[in-house]
């Protein structure tokens, strides 16, 4: 892993190391991290050339940035952190208003393929009743969820307009030529998404 990791700073020519998290499916946000590899799924900086970092494989990768670039973001949404509130926590942790930033949804488990019970139809539907919307029913207890949707429901509310929000429209688990996918192979590796300010 150490070994990928330098070899993706060296490949992109980053402008610093990236500030990785231990990522726990959680909603805790990190302002100005540093190189310690804090507990968290999602981190803010203001700061020119500080390179942020998100892993996943099925799990949304969400990144942000202020409309004026001063300031950038990038948050790790699996199903309980998108259910939790990580999006909203993290655009509540950036100084610049929601209405002047721009989010990026990447790859994830797309809606014609991620199967889920019961468990993660509650989480969402219980309290957001309008997430149904997102949920089509498969089997008795299992639906296809839309994750892509539910990301955008969560930065719209969080005060992002609509035209503001682009991807979401990969789907990790249906293209095993260009994406890992936790759900499709078990055990596999990760994607990296990155985003800084250009120093």
């Amino acid at each position: 892993m150490a070994a990928n990791r330098r070899a993706l700073e060296r490949g992109l020519d980053l402008p610093g190391p990236p500030r990785w998290l231990r990522q726990v499916h959680g909603t805790r946000v990190v302002v100005e991290p540093g190189l310690d590899t804090p507990e968290a799924d999602a981190a803010v900086t203001a700061v020119p050339g500080r390179v942020l970092a998100v892993l996943t494989a099925d799990c949304l990768p969400v990144l942000l940035c202020a409309e004026d670039a001063g300031e950038v973001a990038a948050a790790h949404a699996g199903w309980r952190g998108l259910a939790g509130g990580v999006l909203e926590a993290t655009v509540g942790a950036m100084r610049t208003p929601p209405g002047r930033l721009r989010a990026w949804v990447g790859p994830a488990a797309g809606p014609g393929a991620y199967e889920v019970g019961e468990e993660v139809y509650t989480a969402f539907v219980d309290g957001h009743a309008a997430d149904v919307a997102a949920f089509v029913p498969t089997r008795p207890g299992h639906w296809r969820v839309d994750l892509y949707a539910l990301a955008r429901r969560r930065l719209r509310a969080a005060g992002l307009s609509a035209h503001a929000v682009s991807g979401g429209s990969l789907c990790t688990i249906s293209d095993p030529r260009n994406f890992y996918s936790h759900r499709r192979e078990g055990r596999t590796g990760r994607m990296a998404s990155l985003v800084w300010i250009d120093p």
